[in-house]
């Protein structure tokens, strides 16, 4: 197993070169105190504690997983030690308000430390992720007295938080939830069962605050009869756990990954009253919950892309040292020198598509979560509503696209090991485990699909697509005559020609009635999509990196192809630009072949599933 590691060069040209977060910082009063070394420090402070910490437990956590008797979880030795380094570093939550214990950063800055963390361990992340939604969620709609009595102590790390919506009876479907809530002067009584609730039950901290959904006596039915409920395991008294509040851990799952997170079932007054507190309005439960849930699908699209930046990175180490074959022209010769495998043109191909997606989800999560920012803080009203806007619709092809491809990196990474990928000496089986569940959670990724397709590409009248659109034709116009990304920005804009006609054939659909055709091909469609998003953000870095790269050859006097190769061989820094080229090349020449193929499949119109008998 090689030393856990972090690409933080290409953190930094996401974040300062592609991003430009500096000049956002000096621009917004929020941010004024942020330099480039202030966020450095933080980013480096992430990194050592992950190394140390955090990354040496997964395989940890993984083997010995979690115990759990008398209704109580206990933790493998050395998780409670991470977690503490975690939160007296001020890591719990990077981007929260820093007057109510966050650290501050900006979202984009905050997401580079949230995907450090999942690299080190997915598994890890998860409770100080799911702690600082749920004390965003306070903050934003609750009272005073429970921001004042929960919210420092989420951001903080002191306690913890969950999102508990999933029963047993219900999944996906949370309007059909049985969770009961009675009226009870200043509180309510709840009464319920809840099943997949991640870091439910843990030794980790000395109380667990649950976010419930419920229906309150007399409510309507469906998802607009749902509320909020802030619901502790310990009642806060005089700013420490005081009475147990009948909050009981039923059972822990025993999962396929992730097995260092406990997922729990939790039984809300099964003996005896279970107090909760009501989150801002009867009925509006699920919008409140919604904060906290978009939030959590970015950053299970951020999972993926930590676990295939795992992933890659001790791909790229193994195919360094690892010796076997000789070199393709050297085939026939029984006495040719041996050779590491990165010299092989398969692993290489495949080293390339996983540093290609890497480079594409992190310029995407970045970008949606600065883009998140901007729709706060930019002056301009009109720019502000752009930019919720591309956050709208960019947030299912976070979570869907990132998760889905991430897993299949994960099994690239896999394939490159060979045999031993396979097996549990190495950590790649791990992280092709871990990243699956990444796909299921947060809402499936035919959910996704079907929000991307029903409520963001048609809401609004179509302005959200609209907005991303002209973002699009915009970079398209500005660089269709590049010198060097001309021919790549043209098959972009045949991509985006091929994207608006299937959008179009969707529209025709739906004015003739039919909604089974859009719906049966929602998820081919976000996969067409998040395909192009990658496309477009690759060359726009790709435009940034060779403006880079043409002047280091410049100040070098590398003129001649020889002398620029030489430069790339010898310069980490022209090294590291022609990468970005080479990673969007590759993207565009194999992965956009594929979008156009996939818009013919979809404009088939093929209805075999929903003819066939299954009997």
């Amino acid at each position: 197993m090689s030393p856990f590691a972090v690409d933080k060069r290409d953190i930094q040209f996401c974040l300062f070169e592609y991003l430009n977060l500096l000049d956002f910082c000096k621009t917004t009063e929020k941010f004024s105190a942020f330099d480039r070394e202030t966020i450095e420090m933080s980013i480096d402070t992430m990194i050592k504690v992950a190394t140390d910490k955090i990354a040496p437990l997964n395989t940890v956590m993984d083997r010995e997983g979690l115990r759990f008797e008398g209704g109580k979880v206990t933790t493998p030795k050395g998780y409670k030690e991470a977690y503490r380094a975690v939160c007296e570093n001020g890591l719990s939550a990077p981007g929260k308000s820093a007057e109510l214990g966050g650290g501050g950063l900006p979202h984009a800055a905050m997401t580079a430390i949230v995907e450090i963390m999942a690299s080190a361990s997915v598994a890890f992340t998860m409770t100080p992720g799911l702690s600082s939604a749920a004390g965003e969620v306070i903050e934003a709609y609750g009272t005073e007295e429970l921001k004042k009595l929960y919210v420092e102590k989420l951001y903080t790390g002191q306690w913890a938080g969950t999102m508990c919506l999933t029963e047993s009876s219900a999944g996906s479907a949370v309007g059909d939830l049985k969770t009961k809530a009675k009226r009870q002067g200043d509180h309510y009584l709840i009464e319920g069962e809840k099943i997949f609730i991640s870091s439910g039950e843990h030794d980790l901290t000395e109380n667990i605050i649950h976010l419930v959904l419920a229906r309150i006596e007399g409510a309507p039915k469906g998802i607009k009869g749902v509320s909020l409920f802030v619901v502790p395991k310990f009642l806060p008294a005089g700013g420490k756990p005081g009475a147990k509040n009948n909050v009981v851990c039923g059972n822990i799952e025993h999962k396929m990954g992730i097995k260092g997170s406990p997922t729990c079932t939790m039984i809300f007054g099964g003996d005896g009253p279970c107090q909760g507190w009501l989150i801002g309005e009867e009925n509006q439960g699920i919008n409140y919950m919604f904060r906290m849930m978009n939030e959590a699908r970015i950053g299970v699209g951020l999972q993926g892309l930590a676990t295939s930046a795992a992933s890659y990175q001790e791909a790229l180490q193994y195919a360094r040292d690892r010796v076997q074959g000789v070199d393709i022209k050297d085939m026939k010769d029984v006495n040719a020198p041996r050779v590491a495998i990165i010299q092989h043109p398969d692993v290489r191909r495949n080293l390339l598509s996983m540093k290609a997606f890497v480079e594409g989800a992190r310029a995407l999560l970045y970008s949606t979560a600065h883009f998140s920012e901007l729709a706060l803080h930019h002056p301009d009203e009109t720019e502000r509503q752009n930019y919720q806007n591309l956050v709208e619709l960019l947030t299912p092809i976070c979570k869907a696209y990132c998760s889905d491809q991430g897993f299949r990196m994960t099994e690239l990474g896999v394939q490159i090991f060979g045999g031993y990928g396979y097996c549990q000496e190495y950590p790649q089986e791990q992280y092709c485990r871990d990243a699956k569940i990444a796909s299921i959670y947060e809402g499936t990724n035919g959910i996704q699909a079907l929000d991307l397709l029903g409520r963001k590409v048609s809401g609004k009248g179509g302005l959200m697509f609209m907005t991303f659109l002209m973002r699009m034709n915009g970079f398209i116009n500005d660089n269709q005559g590049h010198p060097a990304l001309g021919p790549y920005v043209a098959k972009l804009e045949a991509a985006r020609d091929a994207l608006t006609g299937v959008v179009m054939r969707f529209q025709q659909a739906g004015m003739e009635g039919d909604m089974y055709y859009p719906v049966l091909n929602a998820t081919p469609f976000l996969d067409l999509f998040g395909t192009i998003v990658f496309a477009y953000l690759l060359e726009d870095m790709a435009v940034k990196a060779d403006a880079a790269l043409q002047k280091l050859y410049a100040q070098a006097g590398a003129k001649t192809d020889e002398a620029k190769a030489k430069l790339v061989a010898e310069h980490p820094e022209a090294r590291y630009y022609d990468g970005k080229l080479h990673s969007m090349r590759h993207f565009v020449e194999t992965n956009l072949p594929h979008a156009q193929a996939t818009c013919q499949a979809i404009l088939a119109a093929d209805k075999s599933p929903l003819t066939i008998n299954f009997g």
